[in-house]
């Protein structure tokens, strides 16, 4: 049995509705092979109909991914880096436990690239050779050239393209570890007689002797250097290193962490750890050069070393006035990759950023970004345009690499420089076809992050996207989606690009567990453009996903109530997983008192509610408040009958929870008899602002004579009672529209949601609403509002008007006779 996700686009309802069905497939010749092949390669079901339909084998019981961050890595030495990494806890073991290390030494000999038994027995004439020759994989006949390259496109290496800064200065050889340093291979007959000594002396070897030992094995072909680390022969050699490290001078211990680095030894082996207690207590007798490269070794293995990394800043804080540039540029890279920021060490590497950026190479340049990127520094805004500056001078010279990295750090700053961002438009989008997805993703993100619109970049994104969407990451494909949901962008090719990304969120649906904020962020994105994938929303509302998002560090609960809350609204049909009422109540509580304290006492919210109360005669005529609390921005509610007479509606207190006694007026017949039959009091209620009248006399006059059947009032203007009763919607039906009780027939009414907007809830310079912004009118609309917009271009220059300027303005905006119109 398969269950098969057909997407159909639908009017109004949803941009995506998908249906579950349920079929048996008959077995047919090769049916399996073919099968396979297509959940494989999804974008292949992909089908050019008229309905732009999608169908999409979901769980299938024979597909797997595994991840492996070695398929990013662009030489082969890399590949057998992490291979060999890959078993560093059973090298660790095999340190303290022999038996281990004869098991993993069996399955290394059984390949033809292992390193044969050495001490064993003695080796007959007649052996084999112990370097096996190494023939390469030849490419499958079906694999084109154009695959070949796409794929070498796409690989990505996290630990070797940082540092290509590096082979810009001859200064660095000296400051990090050289992995393409010519190095004379060892024979494999000599390695064997070293294996042969260590063993018959028992590791009673000299200082000197031990260190050359490592400098000589570490030169053994690469593809024999997992089969020595495990070596038992080898691990003797190691344990006697351990006792003999306070003897070796600095320069020899680091030629031992070098050799380490070359021979692949896992993090957490034995001997590192020692090596790192031994440079800890050596670092004050060590100069720069010695440290920096030292820290640079670990990062090649990829060990953690907080210790060592705390004590270098302390010395390079105690000696900076004394930095080369080149040791400034890879201290700040050691900074990046050890993820962590020096507090004290801020204004420092402002001061020398600004003092070497002339001199900086672009290379350096990216550099330097991806280390302040990486770890969270905070950088000012004067040197961040600085750096802006020196890269839109010169764009066309800067790699891609090295660009996406001051986009990062430009992304993380919120900077805005526009001279940048207009080089990047002239650039980018040439450059997206031999540029790698993850690459493309941070280009698209830091767009959307800066609320930046480029029709072109996005459309040459979505353009090259679905040909290459299962290189994405869970992560990619949705700042995919977020990204082009933020800024309400749909391509020309809108089927072909959502569809690709969505059926790459069904491949990485087992990474969402791990990575729970990864499937809100895609979901949200897309429920911006008016797209719901049920079948992945049913797995974002259900009690075990919502329970991991409650133990990822990042907050997710406000996500989750978006996303719920939007499904309630747009998509009446759906049937699967809802969020717990408690949490949804949760939220609302949350979202609330933040507005009460952060939104609804900003200033222009502030002025167009007390002017609004003004213009319509008190506070029961306007509303400030959040009509829709998950969209998180707030609304300015206005009643108005179909003749464009405003209504109130706004009471703290039910009418009907009133006591009669509390008001003081005895309820006589000649008083039941109005409000039974709506006659009012030849009384105006509260009179419109004077200084309006000059250009609003017409409705002044209307304004004066209350509507029949609205309310009562006494002689003096005091209000009685309001013949709509508000009732509160039940608890956990938050999206049904109010009722309202009349004692006698109400009249139809126009529900108006003013939107006080800001710069925020539209693209950079623009009148393009963000994503967020478009799905909270859309949804007012489906809920029966009428949305009236009072643009920060037109609202906030009149805040420094007269009054009688504001209320004009208003008055334009509430009683445009097109919203009645509209409404009817």
């Amino acid at each position: 049995m398969a269950t098969v996700l057909i997407y159909r686009r639908f009017p109004r309802l949803s941009r995506v509705t998908p249906f579950s069905t349920t079929a048996k497939y008959k077995a047919k010749s090769g049916s399996s092979k073919s099968k396979q092949k297509k959940e494989e390669n999804p974008e292949t079901a992909n089908t050019r109909t008229e309905s732009v339909a999608t169908i999409q084998l979901l769980n299938p019981l024979d597909y797997r991914v595994l991840y492996n961050p070695s398929a990013y890595a662009k030489s082969r030495g890399a590949s057998q880096q992490h291979a060999a990494r890959s078993s560093g806890q059973a090298l660790g073991d095999t340190f303290t436990s022999p038996g281990t290390a004869q098991l993993q030494h069996m399955f290394s000999t059984a390949s033809p690239q292992a390193l044969p038994p050495l001490g064993n027995a003695p080796p007959k004439p007649e052996s084999k050779p112990l370097l096996e020759p190494t023939t390469s994989a030849s490419l499958s006949g079906a694999q084109t050239k154009e695959e070949v390259e796409k794929e070498k496109r796409e690989m990505h290496d996290s630990k070797e393209d940082p540092r290509v800064f590096q082979k810009g200065r001859p200064e660095y050889r000296s400051l990090s570890y050289d992995k393409s340093e010519p190095v004379e291979t060892l024979p494999l007959e000599e390695g064997d007689s070293i294996l042969r000594s260590v063993a018959d002396c028992k590791g009673s070897h000299s200082p000197g002797t031990i260190v050359d030992y490592f400098r000589k094995l570490s030169r053994l072909p690469v593809e024999q250097h997992m089969a020595l680390v495990s070596e038992p022969r080898f691990n003797t050699l190691c344990r006697c290193a351990v006792r003999n490290l306070g003897l070796f001078s600095t320069s020899d211990l680091i030629d031992v962490l070098k050799a380490c680095v070359r021979l692949v030894l896992p993090p957490t082996h034995p001997l590192l750890n020692a090596c790192e207690k031994e440079f800890c207590r050596r670092v004050w007798d060590m100069n720069l050069d010695q440290l920096l490269l030292v820290a640079d070794c670990w990062r090649c293995l990829e060990r953690s070393v907080p210790s060592y990394l705390s004590i270098l800043f302390s010395y390079a804080n105690m000696n900076w006035k004394d930095l080369t540039l080149a040791q400034f540029v890879q201290l700040l890279y050691i900074i990046g990759e050890g993820r962590r920021s020096p507090a004290d060490l801020t204004q420092k590497i402002e001061s020398m950023i600004l003092k070497y950026l002339d001199s900086f190479t672009l290379e350096e340049v990216g550099a330097i970004c991806l280390g302040l990127f990486k770890s969270l520094s905070g950088i000012s805004d004067h040197v961040m345009r600085k750096i802006a500056d020196r890269v839109s001078l010169q764009i066309e010279d800067m790699s891609t690499y090295a660009l996406v990295n001051v986009l990062k750090v430009l992304r993380y700053t919120r900077m805005d420089h526009l001279p940048l961002l207009k080089e990047l438009v002239k650039v980018i989008p040439a450059r997206i076809p031999a540029t790698n997805i993850q690459g493309i993703m941070h280009i698209a993100l830091t767009f959307s992050s800066l609320h930046y619109f480029d029709e072109g970049i996005m459309a040459a994104i979505a353009t090259s996207l679905p040909s290459r969407v299962t290189y994405c990451r869970s992560k990619d494909a949705a700042k995919f989606l977020w990204s082009f949901g933020c800024l309400d962008y749909e391509p020309p090719n809108e089927e072909e690009f959502y569809s690709s990304l969505i059926e790459q969120m069904h491949r990485k649906l087992h990474e969402f567990g791990k990575f729970p904020e990864h499937l809100l962020t895609g979901l949200l994105g897309l429920a911006f453009v008016k797209r719901f994938p049920e079948e992945l929303i049913d797995y974002a509302l259900r009690d075990e996903f919502v329970q991991k998002t409650r133990d990822s560090k990042y907050e997710l609960r406000k996500d989750l109530f978006t996303l719920s809350k939007s499904v309630e609204i747009e998509c009446p049909s759906y049937q699967g997983s809802r969020l717990p009422p408690l949490l949804s109540q949760e939220m609302t509580e949350m979202v609330l008192n933040f507005a009460e304290q952060e939104i609804y006492v900003r200033h222009e919210i502030v002025a167009a509610t007390s002017l609004l109360e003004s213009m319509l005669g008190g506070p029961e005529y306007v509303k400030n408040h959040m009509i829709l609390p998950h969209t998180r921005s707030s609304d300015l509610e206005v009643h108005l009958a179909m003749d464009g007479h405003p209504i109130p509606f706004n009471f703290k207190d039910p009418v009907g929870d009133r006591k009669l006694k509390d008001i003081g007026v005895s309820l006589t017949d000649d008083l039941l008899s109005q409000l039974i039959k709506g006659r009012s009091s030849s009384h105006s209620p509260v009179e419109v602002e004077n200084e309006a009248r000059p250009r609003r006399q017409k409705w002044r006059d209307e304004a004066q004579t209350p509507h029949v059947g609205d309310r009562a009032v006494l002689s003096g203007g005091t209000l009685i009672t309001d013949a709509r009763l508000q009732v509160e919607p039940k608890s956990g039906h938050c999206l049904e529209t109010p009722l309202s009780l009349t004692l006698n027939h109400q009249p139809r009414e126009v529900k108006l949601a003013l939107q006080v907007s800001n710069r925020n809830h539209y693209c950079y310079s623009s009148k393009r609403l963000l994503g967020l912004h478009r799905l909270k009118r859309r949804q007012l609309q489906q809920l029966g509002y009428v949305v009236v917009e009072l643009p920060f271009w037109e609202w906030f220059p009149l805040l420094k008007r007269t009054r009688l300027e504001k209320l004009s303005y208003l008055h334009y905006k509430v009683f445009d006779p097109a919203l009645l119109s509209r409404a009817g």
